[in-house]
């Protein structure tokens, strides 16, 4: 796959290798890394998973389950491949009952050795330390009898599902059914079934020229197909019976975020949307979202001005709306990186943010909007500054 050599792409080596590198090598630049770093087969036969990082604890009352789903469109044809059909894995996670299920993974092996090979960070870190990452879901677990809200999670441009878990866990923990997605040919490595592994396809055409608008109207419809088969008559979770199926949302990061704000304008039952720092590449309708609340949610470049499509879209937006930053953050700050790069150590110079800050305050503010849009909690967190919290700053263009 030829390297993308956007700013996203850069960024995004960047996170990674302030979140993975060992400190001595960072410190010494990266000709004394490639100098001094040990093989993989001695890195792998090491005890990578003592060393490997773990997410923040969910904050919620609820243990979480988790189950994995691969679904398949037959009725639409993948538009990156130009054959065969649409494809999407999915990360279903859920209130739980405790003392059930077992063990997860962060990513698989390959997953994880094709999302450091994208960032030139193969032969340097063993993947196992990556995929190895400890979560606090369960797989398999016997679900907490209720229903509940579905909040459907899309990631960034060429990172994996899993880059949300911190984000999904914690809304599971509190009451919410979360449905976490891998959009086919969309990241450097997701395992499908038959062990098949899609590689980034999309990216390769963006990098040629092909607007990112289509990567966000695309995802727009993979969510209306997923919600058909959540919440359809023959549904394809078996623990669909969890859903309020009134109560939908969707959030997202980076150009998940803009196919939030594409899915609500595409689908009704999408009653309420975050964007985590994605530039709107499908914008609002000119007629508004029916009156249904958005908030943005951006990185302390994220201020009126920063980013044009911002500006444009916020008055269109006609319901509840809320333009929050925080200070010291960074585009990554609303993923899982910070927080691993704090557990090894490792944080940010660029980003003083610290990454369990980042986490505690993602997690806060976007729970915060959910329970009030969805749950009918009214929730003083979002009406303005507070002592609490003095990264946070509300914005009124």
């Amino acid at each position: 796959m030829n390297r993308r050599r956007t700013a996203t792409a850069t960024a995004a080596a960047a996170a990674l290798t302030a979140l993975l590198l060992p400190l001595s090598l960072t410190a010494a630049g990266p000709a004394a890394a490639a100098a001094s770093a040990p093989s993989a087969d001695a890195r792998a036969a090491a005890d990578s998973r003592r060393a490997a990082p773990e997410l923040p604890r969910p904050t919620g009352r609820f243990p979480v389950g988790q189950e994995t789903l691969h679904l398949v469109d037959r009725g639409r044809t993948d538009p990156w491949a130009g054959s065969g059909p649409r494809e999407l894995m999915v990360t279903m996670r859920y209130p739980a009952q405790r003392g059930s299920g077992g063990p997860v993974r962060y990513l698989t092996g390959e997953e994880a050795r094709l999302l450091l090979a994208d960032r030139e960070l193969d032969g340097v870190i063993p993947a196992e330390t990556l995929a190895g990452t400890a979560v606090h879901a369960r797989s398999q677990a016997r679900p907490a009898a209720g229903r509940y809200p579905l909040i459907v999670l899309s990631p960034g441009f060429g990172v994996h599902r899993s880059t949300l878990t911190s984000l999904a866990e914690d809304l599971a923990s509190r009451g919410y059914v979360v449905a976490a997605v891998d959009h086919a040919y969309e990241s450097v490595g997701t395992a499908f079934p038959g062990g098949r592994v899609l590689e980034c396809l999309a990216c390769e055409q963006a990098e040629a020229g092909t607007p990112m608008r289509e990567v966000s109207d695309s995802r727009a419809r993979d969510v209306t197909f997923l919600l058909d088969r959540l919440t359809g008559r023959q549904p394809a979770w078996r623990h669909s019976g969890l859903i309020d199926t009134g109560r939908i949302a969707m959030a997202g990061h980076s150009i998940g975020g803009a196919s939030a704000l594409a899915a609500m304008a595409a689908d009704p039952r999408v009653r309420a949307g975050v964007n985590m720092d994605g530039g709107l590449a499908t914008p609002a309708p000119a007629t508004g979202l029916g009156g249904r609340p958005f908030m943005l949610l951006g990185a302390q470049d994220g201020v009126p001005g920063g980013n044009p499509s911002w500006d444009r879209d916020w008055p269109r937006f006609d319901g509840w709306k809320r333009w929050i930053t925080f200070a010291d953050s960074g585009h990554f700050t609303f993923s899982d990186f910070p927080a691993l790069a704090e557990q090894l150590g490792l944080p940010d110079p660029e980003v003083p943010l610290p990454g369990a800050r980042s986490v505690e305050l993602t997690r806060r503010y976007v729970a915060a909007f959910f329970d009030q849009h969805l749950k009918g909690r009214p929730q003083p967190l979002l009406d303005g500054p507070s002592p609490e919290a003095p990264e946070v700053r509300f914005h009124t263009p």
